[in-house]
């Protein structure tokens, strides 16, 4: 489904590799470099899957207006596994903008998919039950 060979493990390698260092020269997020190591890594075949496919779905939910706050949420989530990997980038920018989505959410539902979408969710799978008597 991803096509293009999409490979994340040199990333993931030299994020090992090259850490986020404070200024006293220790690691700042090395239960983040444990997270690569250990869980990661051993499962790259998961991650040259998920990414690119969660990359995808991100970006159509937010095209399409359709689960708005679930595709910004991971759309963040995303950012912020490259800033704990110590790529800056133009992240920053990508986050601000995120979190003012995100925190726009309900807004968001009034000109996508999510105008139909949402109330079809809360009525099918959040209608109260019935009081019996």
């Amino acid at each position: 489904m991803t096509g293009a060979g999409f490979d994340a493990t040199g990333y993931l390698k030299n994020a090992v590799a090259n850490p986020v260092k404070g200024p006293d020269g220790n690691m700042v997020y090395g239960w983040y470099v444990s997270f690569l190591e250990n869980f990661a890594l051993p499962n790259i075949e998961l991650f040259n899957f998920i990414v690119p496919v969660g990359e995808f779905l991100v970006g159509l939910g937010l095209i399409l207006g359709c689960l708005t706050t679930a595709a910004i949420f991971f759309g963040l989530l995303m950012n912020f596994s490259f800033f704990l990997a110590g790529t800056v980038s133009h992240n920053p920018t990508d986050i601000f903008f995120g979190f003012i989505i995100l925190f726009a959410g309900y807004n968001a539902g009034r000109y996508g998919l999510d105008h139909w979408v949402i109330p079809y969710i809360r009525k099918t799978f959040f209608k109260k039950k019935a009081a019996t008597k």
